[in-house]
């Protein structure tokens, strides 16, 4: 299944649906087939994405470290989380600025 957001504001989004259904959880919105970021409800997404990328930016600092002392490193998760949460979130988080400044819903 894929995402597809949309706005009036800007040419859609297509996600696939692992990483759609997560931006979707960290902004408190149920991951269903269909739903709305109403123009009010944007400004509280764009935070709770922003505060989740500083966080998973965090995490990929400290990682390092700790994969250093773990020589039986797990090369395919590695390879797995190789695409940070701010490469996966940033279309989204752009898309909800532009519809915020044109106090425009986005919906999928």
């Amino acid at each position: 299944m894929l995402y597809k957001f949309k706005s009036r504001a800007t040419a859609d989004v297509i996600m696939l649906e692992s990483n759609g259904r997560r931006l979707l959880e960290i902004i408190g919105k149920t991951p269903d087939g269909s739903g709305i970021i109403t123009a009010e409800q944007i400004p509280a997404a764009i935070a709770a994405l922003e505060a989740a990328v500083a966080d998973d930016e965090a995490r990929r600092r400290a990682q390092p470290e700790d994969g250093a002392q773990d020589d039986g490193g797990d090369e395919a998760g590695g390879a797995a989380d190789a695409v940070s949460l701010r490469q996966r979130a940033m279309p989204l988080i752009d898309m909800l600025r532009r519809s915020a400044a044109e106090d425009s819903d986005v919906t999928w």
